[in-house]
């Protein structure tokens, strides 16, 4: 009998973590539930690698959950995603199969495997306006003193360190409402990719990405009316290409400054999942350079031995 609520594949960013999520799901006839921070959002497709057409294998689409389910220029939370976790984790379920959670925002995958008793945080006017004129590295800084779950994985632009120190301030006076959910017995799986072979993939894609036509999706987001600031607080590719729209970088700045910061950016994501590994998390890594067949393997084995 599995003993398994769920498998999570995890992995840093160009790993291919999607891709082989998706073959699994396939093999097993189950579905995925995202944990992607940006994903979730519609029309931001090319920057944030949705890769759609991985959730096709052998001619059958495969389910999947909490992407596109937002506008571009909204705001979205760990606690939203939580409860929106639930309710697909429960559908899943429900038609007695093995949910499958891939993606590499670590928060997200931490807390609803551990369960975590999260807050709804309201926004604080006085504390932003008292942080607005700090640097971002003066605020991630800040952000390290407060130790325990606080996502420094995504933060990459100011007003994100900034709701980041905002939730962590609120939660130190509040106390959560009883709306905890049981933390889940996952089989956790993690793409293991060289750091020499990930700065190539990353560089690669990034080329891709933009004779793909990231540029234009940016400027479709912004003819949309989304304010610019609103777009460049998701960090990364919509940072940076946003600032090439706006005129504030040349080309080679924006490429040169965002392939930097994608590369900085899976540093950080294997950081925090060496982490979850020290706070209590086993995770199997598997190397990125087995075959899917080889991976699907070993990946059946452990869901069989119960490890």
């Amino acid at each position: 009998m599995n003993p398994y609520d769920l498998i999570t594949i995890l992995g840093p960013t160009a790993s291919g973590k999607t891709n082989f999520a998706a073959s699994l799901a396939y093999h097993l006839d189950s579905e995925i539930i995202s944990a992607d921070s940006r994903q979730v959002y519609r029309s931001m497709d090319i920057g944030t690698g949705k890769d759609l057409a991985d959730y096709t294998v052998g001619g059958k689409e495969i389910p999947y959950h909490l992407v596109d389910i937002l506008d571009a220029g909204e705001k979205y939370n760990l606690f939203e995603y939580q409860h929106d976790f639930h309710s697909a984790y429960s559908q899943i379920k429900e038609k007695g199969k093995l949910p499958i959670l891939c993606g590499g925002t670590g928060m997200y995958i931490e807390a609803v495997l551990k369960g975590f008793r999260l807050l709804d945080v309201p926004e604080n006017k006085e504390l932003r306006q008292s942080l607005q004129h700090k640097t971002l590295s003066e605020l991630t800084e800040m952000l390290g003193i407060y130790g325990s779950l606080h996502n420094k994985t995504d933060v990459d632009t100011a007003q994100r360190a900034i709701r980041a120190i905002e939730i962590a301030e609120y939660t130190k006076i509040q106390h959560p409402d009883e709306t905890e959910f049981p933390p889940l017995n996952s089989l956790i799986v993690g793409i293991d990719i060289k750091r020499e072979a990930r700065r190539e993939k990353i560089s690669k894609r990034l080329k891709s990405r933009l004779d793909e036509g990231m540029i234009d999706e940016v400027k479709n987001i912004l003819a949309q009316g989304v304010a610019p600031d609103d777009l460049i607080y998701y960090g990364l590719e919509y940072k940076f290409v946003t600032l090439y729209v706006l005129e504030k970088l040349s080309f080679e700045e924006m490429f040169s400054q965002l392939e930097t910061a994608i590369h900085q950016f899976a540093k950080r994501q294997m950081t925090w999942f060496r982490g979850m590994e020290r706070r209590g998390f086993t995770v199997h890594w598997l190397d990125h350079e087995l075959s899917k067949e080889e991976k699907l393997s070993q990946v059946g084995s452990w869901v069989c031995n119960g490890r």
